[in-house]
């Protein structure tokens, strides 16, 4: 099965027309089936939230939960927490009322954690405390994925349980990675596509990043590339998940409702949806 959806649901004005913000996310879910939650990589969600999130949204919903940002090492410290332990215990905690909507854990470590024997072992401590989740693993450094380490990387993370998530994004030097069209789960795979802002994905100055790194539509050449490319990955993992992340501009919501019609997928046991007058 393909599913399609967003990262996060806050920010995609085309589809709230004087929507409370209260209602985001129900209206979200009459059209799409799966979220990617960001808020959790900025801080870990108190549970009574989570819960909250979890009854808003029909059952067949699901959840992509961002890795809080210090177990992958986006920031030096263990943030409000005592220790590691405390951290990642918090993080776990927060993800019980999902449930069954819990589709994956997401850990994306940050441009900067390249290549060695240290960040390897990183990387296998943080799987062996996310254990009982399924959890994705994306890199930002090239070196993961340069000709000589290429395969050890996909048999690592093979070897080692993780879902793969393949990114389309700018190829913009040491902080970006190819796209690799290899899964390494039978059951999930994860594809996040954020853009091909090749000019804008290492403009950080002034603190404004998220204003231009991922400003871009994807064309409909672009889109039919990669319904190709996904329906190849369905015959060799059980389960897609396709989240965009083009919404700098805005373009997001567009471009995944154009991907669901280009796919030819209708999607059973989404949130009603309040009919516009003349629909």
């Amino acid at each position: 099965m393909i599913y399609i959806g967003l990262t996060g649901w806050g920010d995609h004005d085309s589809l709230y027309e004087g929507t409370p913000a209260s209602e985001k996310l129900i209206t979200y879910a009459g059209y799409f089936p799966i979220v990617e939650l960001d808020s959790s990589f900025y801080a870990v969600q108190p549970e009574r939230t989570m819960t909250k999130w979890a009854t808003e949204t029909p059952d067949s919903f699901s959840f992509i939960v961002k890795a809080y940002q210090g177990m992958t090492g986006h920031i030096s410290d263990f943030g409000p927490f005592e220790d590691r332990e405390a951290m990642f215990q918090a993080f776990i905690s927060s993800l019980q009322p999902l449930g069954s909507k819990l589709a994956m854990v997401l850990c994306q470590f940050p441009p900067w954690f390249d290549c060695r024997k240290e960040n390897v072992l990183w990387v296998r401590y943080v799987k062996e405390k996310l254990r009982d989740f399924p959890v994705a693993l994306e890199f930002r450094n090239q070196s993961w994925f340069r000709a000589d380490m290429r395969e050890r990387t996909l048999e690592f993370m093979e070897q080692e349980g993780w879902i793969h998530s393949i990114c389309d994004e700018p190829q913009a030097g040491n902080g970006s990675i190819p796209t690799v069209l290899h899964p390494t789960h039978p059951d999930k795979t994860l594809v996040r596509l954020h853009g091909r802002n090749v000019y804008g994905w290492n403009d950080t100055k002034d603190g404004k990043w998220r204003e231009v790194r991922y400003l871009y539509r994807y064309n409909k050449e672009e889109l039919e590339e990669w319904r190709q490319y996904v329906l190849e990955l369905e015959k060799q993992s059980k389960d897609i998940y396709v989240v965009f992340n083009n919404n700098s501009g805005g373009d997001a919501a567009d471009n995944a409702k154009q991907f669901i019609e280009a796919l030819g997928i209708s999607y059973q046991g989404l949130a009603p949806r309040q009919l516009d007058l003349f629909d």
